[in-house]
């Protein structure tokens, strides 16, 4: 048997770099941490053409990492539109590589704050179950995914608000 590889060329990105300002909390030749504000989406989406995370990145860095795919060049872990929070984005290939095997492993925490509308009975617990796209609602994740990734969240109440805890 004879197998024959061909390297393609880069497919270049239709993105457009966009001038937004990022908070920019470390960079280094291999990767960057940005603070992500709630509302803004990360990569291009039906609906999310431009004003992107990825739109920005493009045009802070112009050189980012292709195993993401065209529309999303860096982008290494999720975190929602809705959602604040700290990204850390690959500069390079092999930045992406050992980023995504660190999160593969569950190598990296996670903490969240989260405001809930609801006076929580316990003050910690445990929610262990897989998490993906709804099954109706795909924008949304969901426990009740057919296809769920395993997902482990511990919590615990900081403070409560009547009706509210964080």
């Amino acid at each position: 048997e004879r197998v024959s590889l061909r390297k393609l060329p880069p497919v270049p990105s239709e993105i457009v770099p966009e001038e937004i300002p990022l908070d920019i909390l470390y960079e280094d030749g291999a990767i960057l941490v940005v603070d992500k504000p709630a509302g803004m989406v990360v990569h291009p989406a039906a609906g999310n053409y431009s004003g992107t995370l990825v739109n920005a990145l493009q045009y802070h860095c112009r050189n980012l990492s292709g195993i993401g795919g065209v529309l999303r060049p860096g982008i290494v872990h999720r975190l929602d539109k809705g959602t604040s929070g700290l990204k850390v984005v690959a500069k390079s290939d092999e930045a992406h590589r050992h980023l995504a095997e660190q999160f593969k492993r569950r190598q990296v925490s996670k903490r969240y704050n989260a405001l809930v509308h609801s006076n929580l009975r316990e003050d910690e617990g445990v929610v262990d179950a897989p998490v993906g796209r709804h099954p109706v609602e795909r924008k949304k994740m969901s426990t009740a995914s057919r296809r769920g990734k395993a997902a482990l969240t511990r919590w615990k109440v900081l403070e409560r608000f009547g009706a509210f805890t964080l």
